[in-house]
């Protein structure tokens, strides 16, 4: 066995010691033994703990793969997200104001994609197990909403007779108003005996809607999500944050840099997270590449009272963004793009010289480059807020506004 220091953490939520060595569930200033194999080690063992090491909360913690940080204090990992905000602005020579983090309670996620199997004596259902495929099975999970535990056993039923041994199920599961939404994927091809099954398991399960492979199997309740005073049916799968305490954050600091804009573009859409409640005071254009979102959009504002009018386009704003002749109208934009960032989107929002823009941002590197361009073409940044839903991973979100300057 060999002994290393380590130094930092690297962006998966890995110990890094010089090497570079990576070691999993270890912590800054830690002295650690191990064996080495490649660039990680194995056989791990803890010589000197960091003092912002604590008991895992989570019992299923060492093998699961579901989270990364739990045996770090609170403390440490919310300056931890908080230094790789930092990092990634300070790598574009950006200083910003970073407020306090935010990070959602415990079992606060209300969705998430489950791996079921058969195996010889039944079936199992949970996350795959820390870099591996292997299944771990997760009934004291601390991180899922209690309401969404109930989708374990239907997920081992689903394998069951949904799938052979040699092939998982992906069962991606959402709260919503109506009970669970269950989305499936990498099952068998459908038939007729395969969709009774499925539509006797969604009434057993008590399930609002049941998808197999992007196609609806039953809809026993509308799998209905509330954004300010619509509610809105998303296709089965799509996008929604992952806690409820993290979207009302978000919105929260998107109206507030947005407060005063007279018509808004919401950029990267999705069903309407924002377009929607900010439809209260103004209107809004919501742009967003998955036809299906921008139907279910449609639609809540439709059945809607007291919003203003939202328009909708399926647009691929990477392939296609929005022109500074089309930007023209509009005085304020929420942008949320995906980990890519939205480098296109970002170029031409500049070139319109929009006068306001909130940037929602699920990762820091691309966000600190968009950041950039724009503090490049006039504009200047406000405070960023790190928003921190998923809690005990190493995953990173943020929200920050941008106006443009006089010059």
């Amino acid at each position: 066995m060999t002994t290393h220091q380590i130094t930092r953490l690297g962006h998966q939520g890995d110990g890094i010691a010089e090497g570079p060595i990576f070691v999993p569930l270890t912590l800054p200033g830690e002295e650690i033994a191990g064996s080495p194999d490649g660039q990680t080690l194995r056989d791990i063992r803890i010589v000197t703990p960091s003092p912002d090491r604590v008991t895992p909360p989570c019992r299923h913690f060492k093998s699961c793969g579901g989270c990364q940080l739990q045996h770090a204090s609170e403390d440490f990992t919310a300056r931890w997200k908080r230094q790789v905000v930092e990092t990634a602005l300070a790598a574009h020579g950006i200083s910003a104001e970073i407020g306090p983090v935010l990070t959602s309670p415990p079992g606060s996620r209300r969705r998430a994609t489950l791996a079921a199997r058969r195996t010889k004596k039944g079936a199992m259902a949970g996350f795959h197990a820390r870099g591996s495929d292997t299944i771990i099975e997760i009934p004291d999970c601390r991180l899922l909403h209690p309401e969404l535990m109930a989708a374990l056993p239907l997920a081992e039923d689903l394998a069951l007779d949904g799938t052979s041994r040699k092939a998982p199920l992906a069962v991606s599961v959402t709260l919503s108003l109506g009970g669970l939404d269950v989305a499936v994927r990498g099952g068998k091809p459908l038939d007729g005996p395969l969709r009774i099954m499925l539509a006797g398991l969604a009434q057993k399960h008590d399930v609002a809607r049941l998808a197999w492979d992007d196609e609806v199997i039953v809809t026993r309740r509308a799998p209905q999500q509330e954004f300010g005073p619509a509610l809105v049916t998303p296709a089965p799968g799509a996008f929604l944050q992952a806690t409820a305490e993290g979207e009302a954050v978000l919105l929260a600091e998107t109206e507030t840099i947005l407060q005063g804009a007279s018509r808004i573009v919401d950029l990267f859409a999705g069903c309407g997270t924002f377009a929607l409640p900010l439809a209260r005071r103004a209107p809004v254009h919501a742009v967003e590449g998955d036809r299906a979102m921008t139907v279910a959009l449609d639609a809540g504002w439709r059945h809607a009272h007291g919003l203003k009018p939202v328009t909708t386009e399926a647009r691929d704003l990477f392939r296609r963004p929005l022109l500074p002749d089309e930007l023209s109208g509009f005085d304020g934009a929420v942008i949320d793009p995906p980990r890519a960032g939205a480098e296109a989107q970002i170029a031409e929002i500049a070139r319109a010289r929009l006068p306001r823009l909130a940037y929602v941002s699920c990762n820091p590197v691309t966000f600190a480059r968009d950041a950039r361009h724009l503090l490049s073409r006039g504009y200047v940044i406000g405070p960023v807020r790190v928003i921190d839903q998923f809690r005990w991973s190493a995953h990173v979100e943020l929200v920050a506004g941008f106006t443009l300057t006089n010059t």
